[in-house]
């Protein structure tokens, strides 16, 4: 099942720019959770905080506390390695590996954390691919094909089945469907909500369309700020901000 998200004045740099500002909310547990507002203003930032991936570009840096149910993400003694587990996440564009199978690019992660048994490596794989909707359509190649040889869209359904294998309690999705076509956005979209049911979802969108469609909260974000966070069906009829009805009616942005 999924957790809930506790994020209490957290400010990020990328050298020296403040990229997040003293950001305050609390994620939902089995929910999704939008994240909206104009290019740069924070959004891929602040979901790189929730999982410490910021600490994969140089010279950047993370003061104030984020939990994860009830571990702090950057508590003394918390790997890394572990929160990531914890919390997957699924990026703009697809990045399946290229030299390895359906199979292998889902069962990878497991083999990192020394899973050995054919049998429980079957299963797993095959759930989640099941769960990322792509089951039927690579069953019967799942060790000829690349992971590269799939289509955009089952590109990354295969990724998210990759992030599932480990079993997370929070996704993160970073654009995940705007690089795809119609059809294979709806397919992202259908998955949301079946995959909240079990996960907590934080999903970065440029399109609010998509947004009101799938989360039940949504946060807009300024120049590396939390403008306004409520629920989804107030933000985008009756918001409390200016900022916010100025964006959302496409007077900005």
């Amino acid at each position: 099942m999924g957790v809930g998200i506790q994020v209490n004045q957290l400010n990020a740099w990328f050298g020296a720019t403040h990229a997040v500002q003293d950001i305050q909310m609390d994620v939902t547990a089995n929910h999704a959770t939008a994240i909206i507002g104009p290019s740069g203003c924070g959004k891929s930032t602040f979901v790189r905080c929730l999982n410490r991936m910021h600490e994969t570009i140089p010279n950047a840096r993370v003061e104030g506390t984020v939990k994860i149910g009830e571990t702090h993400v950057y508590g003394n003694g918390t790997s890394a390695v572990e929160i990531r587990r914890r919390v997957g996440m699924v990026f703009q564009k697809p990045n399946p590996f290229p030299t390895m199978s359906v199979y292998d690019n889902v069962a990878s992660g497991l083999k990192l954390n020394g899973y050995r048994n054919r049998r429980e490596l079957d299963e797993i794989v095959e759930r989640s691919l099941r769960q990322s909707a792509l089951w039927d359509e690579v069953k019967d190649h799942l060790k000829k094909k690349s992971g590269a040889s799939l289509s955009g869209g089952q590109q990354q359904r295969l990724c998210i089945a990759r992030a599932l294998a480990v079993e997370p309690e929070v996704m993160l999705m970073d654009e995940p469907a705007s690089a795809l076509d119609p059809i294979s956005t709806s397919k992202i979209e259908d998955l949301i909500f079946e995959l909240k049911q079990n996960y907590t979802i934080v999903i970065v969108t440029h399109n609010m369309q998509q947004a009101a469609r799938v989360a039940e909260f949504t946060a807009f974000f300024l120049s590396g700020k939390l403008i306004e966070f409520d629920k989804t069906e107030k933000i985008f009829t009756t918001p409390g901000d200016k900022r916010t009805e100025d964006y959302i009616t496409g007077r900005f942005g």
